[in-house]
């Protein structure tokens, strides 16, 4: 994800290995030495933010608490544990192979220099080599950099509905659920598509789906709102141009938000239907699909591809506590606008984002001011650009 170079180094940060005056060589066409110098800066400030030291230290923890034989006697706080450790694993890994890789780049251009007239020259390609790679790396980090929220890092539990425009926005509905299907697959995030409504003539009227990899629910957030599409319709026989609207929703995913949630089974209306859609052996021939009615707050949560009516049921479950956990949070910090976002109606005027497809070709997303006349390649799934611009718009926002 391409992320704009830092213009200076943090303040604070060491003085490089290797001096960037110290590169003399005139036939080079790139400053190694002040390269490198800005990486160890980088790379420094990289490892403050992520806290290598403390990271460390909760390796040797967790991988203790993973060596205990009757850890998978509890098989929820089993995957805690591993999740973390493999979280915590992938970011101490991460720093001190980069801290190697720069290590070495430096003592590289260090024997270079050290072998007089064009010895430099000679080791070149491979410290640009190490330049491009410790800088695709760093700059994934410094993207983690723009998440502030609680629970960004958590998975993430979202929901598509249909708004204004009757069949065009279901049909936008689906293309949506499209675009972030693929770009969840892009980012090798596991996906579980838990509910889908369909449309009465095409698309689908609603869609609830989890997402599981890092920062899903910081990245998913940036999303949430109401996306305005504009096209000429495939449902008009006169194919006339038309705007339709879809939103999407999103509430963080916590794997113990049951604990902190009391759902009593009084205030449940319990609804039992035949799944509907393509798929599996259980599709169309039982009752097996669950929607659970939450009197008390109204929110509502559908749940159809699992196997059974059990199963179906604890997913269910799930996703209520997390909705009923993420309302929860909102009003102790009396603003539910905090996690859930600000309501708003699902049509004109209220549009995140806007898609147009005719007259001319053109995304742009009316918050961060992003936009990009690619709308083939944004549909299907390539929008990380646009929500690092909303992530770096929010940070803006709050000073």
């Amino acid at each position: 994800m391409a992320t704009p170079r830092e213009k200076s180094a943090p303040p604070g940060a060491p003085p490089a290995a290797v001096s960037a005056a110290a590169v003399t060589d005139r036939s080079l066409p790139r400053d190694l030495g002040a390269e490198l110098e800005l990486l160890r800066s980088r790379l420094e400030a990289a490892k403050a933010y992520l806290k290598l030291a403390d990271a460390s230290a909760r390796l040797v923890e967790l991988e203790t608490q993973l060596a205990e034989p009757d850890l998978w006697s509890d098989p929820d706080r089993a995957r805690r544990v591993s999740t973390a450790y493999g979280r915590v694993k992938a970011d101490v890994d991460l720093l001190v192979g980069l801290e190697r890789q720069l290590a070495d780049a430096e003592e590289l251009l260090a024997l270079g220099l050290g072998e007089g007239e064009g010895g430099l020259a000679e080791v070149a390609g491979d410290i640009v080599e190490a330049i491009g790679s410790i800088e695709k790396a760093l700059e994934g980090i410094e993207l983690r950099s723009l998440f502030s929220g609680e629970h960004d890092e958590a998975d993430a539990i979202a929901e598509i509905h249909a708004g204004a425009g009757g069949t065009d926005a279901q049909d936008w509905a689906e293309m949506m659920l499209r675009m972030y299907l693929r770009w969840a697959e892009r980012r090798g995030f596991e996906v579980e598509v838990d509910e889908v409504s369909e449309g009465q003539e095409a698309g689908i009227l609603s869609a609830t789906f989890m997402v599981r990899g890092p920062y899903c629910y910081g990245l998913l957030a940036t999303e949430r709102g109401v996306h305005r599409l504009v096209r000429m319709s495939p449902f008009d026989s006169q194919h006339r141009r038309q705007t339709s609207f879809a939103s999407l929703d999103v509430v963080p995913f916590l794997a113990d938000a049951g604990s902190d949630v009391e759902i009593d089974e009084k205030d449940l209306r319990v609804d039992t239907y035949r799944s509907s859609g393509a798929g599996g052996q259980h599709v169309n021939k039982t009752d097996s699909a669950i929607r659970l009615t939450h009197l008390p707050t109204g929110i509502v949560v559908s749940c159809q591809n699992e196997r059974s009516q059990h199963q179906n049921r604890a997913k269910a479950m799930q996703i209520l506590a997390a909705k009923l956990a993420d309302l929860q949070r909102a009003e102790r910090r009396a603003e539910l606008d905090a996690l859930s976002g600000p309501e708003s109606d699902n049509a004109w005027g209220s549009q995140i984002r806007s898609y147009v497809m005719a007259p001319y070709q053109l995304v742009k997303d009316l918050r961060s001011g992003y936009e990009t006349g690619n709308v083939e390649t944004f549909l299907d799934g390539d929008i990380d650009d646009a929500m690092v611009a909303t992530l770096r718009w929010k940070r803006e926002q709050s000073g």
